[in-house]
Parts: C-alpha cells; structure tokens; sequence
C-alpha cells in the first residue's frame, strides 16, 4: 500500500516555526531524524531538508530557509534524547560539515539490519517487508535544492522517517532476542566517535596518483585534466562526474589526443568537445610537458602484517557465514587492522578490542589469539 492518508508535515522555514519545532522536540525521549542533499546536481553539495519525527507530528525543516540552526545543536547532542536514523553515517558527515554538529545516543535503523542479518536494508525495502509500505523511488536522487517542492516530494521526504519509531522497536526487539543488542549499542556509538572523510574538492588528482596501470606521463597528464574538471564543475556548479566520467578522463589521459576526432575516438561525447574540447586539448599539452607527476605510493605492510590480515579475514568471513551477516559486522575493518598489525599474543594485547567493543572481546576474543597463534 502507499500511506497518503497522513496529514500534512509541519513545514519548518521561519523563526517562529522553529522555535515551535524546538519546544516539541527538547520534550521528546527520542526523534527520527534524516536529510536531504543535492549531492547529485551541485559542486559543493549542502543539506537541503532536515526532517524530524515524532510519535506524534512530522517535520520538515527548510535549511535553505533557516541559514542559523545552531539552536538544534543542544538537540542532537542530548544524552537524553535518542537519535533514530536510517543509514546514519551520511547524515552525520553532512550535519557535521554545513553546522558542526556533535551527536550522542544515536539508533541506526540500517545498522540494526546488517547486526540481524538482513540481506536488503534499504529503508524502501524494510518499509515494504514490515509494514506493507510503499516508498516511491523516483525522488531518491531528486534536486532537493530547488524550490519549491512537489507535494510527492514532500510526501517522500517525510517517510523517511514517519515509520522510524516503528521499525526500531521491531529491530530491537529482534535484536535483543538474537543477543545482539550490545553489539548494535556498540556499533551505534561507534559512528558517533568515528570521524568519517568528507569529500574534498579536488581530492580526485589524488586518488588518481595512486593507480598503477598508468605510466607516470599518463598521470601527469590525468593530473591536468583533472584540474580542469574542478575548474569547469565549480564554474558550472555541478558534480565533476556531470562533467566527463573518470573513466573518460583516464581514457583521454592513455590516448593523449591532439585533435576533436582523437577526443572522439577517446570516448569524449560530441557535446562535450563543443564545451570543453579546446581546454583539454591545452591541459593534454600541459601535462605532456610537465615534470612528471610523482606516484603516491600507499604504506607496504610488513609481510607478518599480511599473513596474520589473512588469517584474520578468512576466519571473519567463517564467522560471518555461521552468523548469517556480512563480515565487517564480525570485525570492522579499522579492528582488523589494528590486530594484524599489532598480534596480540594475550588477552591483555586485546585491550583495544576490548575498550571499542566489549561484545567482540567478549565473543570473538580467544578465537582471534587462537587464529593468530604462531
């Protein structure tokens, strides 16, 4: 079925609405929260909606609008008050990077799914399985900067976290009866602690330095014709992958075309030499002729490092088969890491499983010093 017999959501975009939102929240014990982007139709992507749930009332909150939101600092930050999200990691560097926001008591509604061994934990998808509810797809990479928005848009925005409530108690109720309930009070603080990379503009030279199957001539060349991209996309205010795919730049960087029917021949669309044919044709000549750019070259581990990354990864991969979830929930990749490089030869050398993860120390721990003996 599809839920349009719900009444209107508050729309948030005054002061006074604002201040009417606040004083309905702050009483709350717990929130559904999630946003909006346009992470798909700008060069600097920002928040576009902000959309709160309580068991009572729908909100949704216009940014665009309201340009001082420090007053839902306190909110986010409230031990008191949990944070229901779906998919929590991307509203987190997104609210961290427009507002500075700092979070706690946090529950990641997709999180819970993986803990559980849920193989689709789209909330599209858990809506329909639970609750018969049906989510258009449509407006999933919809311009949530332009204005105004459709009433279906608006519609969308809001069941992203009307049925929060509802799919929490149901996923806590599951994962208290598999004894996984820690482990998911675990991973949920543990995305309040981490830090994850925002995108960077112009970050994409870099990750370019690192690729081996290009000869040094040829990255220097991408090099340049990167830079042209972040040039053109923050002149067009679009994402540099609106602009040519990266792998038609590394197409243009091994054919180093000289003329529009070499471009051609690369894969360069005809509109796309009408734009920017003769700029690329320059930053080919200009990466032909500069000094070579140097080749990142990531840290080498230590080969015990890798023989004991192995072990690790092919006992987390049993583990997980036996638990019927994907393998990073039985160790994260941060964990496998800090093992293999540091082999902890007793349980006191797990001290730092046992600080992140108490469940995982408890659970996995002897079988992680069995595995990594010798």
């Amino acid at each position: 079925m599809t839920d349009q017999t719900l009444p209107p959501p508050e729309w948030v975009n005054t002061g006074q609405a604002l201040q009417a939102m606040l004083a309905d929240l702050s009483v709350q014990t717990r929130l559904a929260v999630d946003t909006e982007s346009n992470s798909l139709h700008a060069y600097r992507e920002r928040v576009c909606l902000i959309q709160f749930s309580t068991p009572q009332a729908d909100y949704i909150l216009d940014p665009l609008e309201l340009t001082d939101l420090t007053a839902l600092g306190p909110l986010f930050l409230d031990p008191g008050i949990e944070k229901i999200f779906h998919a929590v990691e991307y509203d987190l560097i997104c609210l961290r990077r427009d507002y500075g926001f700092n979070f706690a008591c946090l529950f990641d509604t997709m999180q819970a799914a993986r803990i559980l061994g849920y193989q689709a934990v789209g909330l599209d998808r858990l809506l329909n399985d639970k609750f018969g509810i049906q989510v258009d797809k449509r407006y999933q990479k919809a311009d949530w900067a332009a204005r105004p928005l459709s009433g279906e848009q608006i519609h969308y925005a809001r069941l992203d976290t009307h049925y929060l409530f509802q799919l929490r108690d149901v996923f806590e109720a599951e994962l208290r009866a598999q004894g996984r309930w820690d482990l998911a009070q675990e991973d949920f603080h543990r995305a309040v602690a981490d830090q994850p990379k925002t995108r960077v503009n112009g970050e994409a030279r870099e990750k370019f330095r690192g690729r081996r199957d290009l000869s040094p001539r040829e990255l220097t060349i991408l090099s340049e014709l990167a830079a042209l991209r972040e040039t053109v996309a923050e002149q067009m205010d679009r994402p540099p992958f609106k602009v040519i795919d990266d792998e038609t730049l590394i197409a243009i960087a091994r054919a180093a075309p000289q003329t529009a029917e070499d471009l051609a021949a690369a894969g360069v669309s005809t509109r796309q030499i009408h734009l920017w044919g003769e700029p690329i044709l320059a930053a080919i000549g200009r990466g032909a002729d500069a000094p070579l750019v140097k080749r990142k070259q990531a840290p080498r581990p230590s080969d015990a490092t890798v023989a004991r990354l192995e072990k690790l990864r092919d006992w987390r991969k049993q583990v997980a088969k036996e638990m019927k979830v994907e393998s990073d929930i039985v160790l994260p990749k941060p964990y496998l890491q800090i093992l293999a490089e540091h082999w902890p030869r007793n349980a006191d050398d797990l001290q730092a499983l046992r600080e992140a993860s108490p469940w995982r120390f408890e659970n996995f721990g002897s079988q992680i010093l069995k595995v990594l003996e010798g």
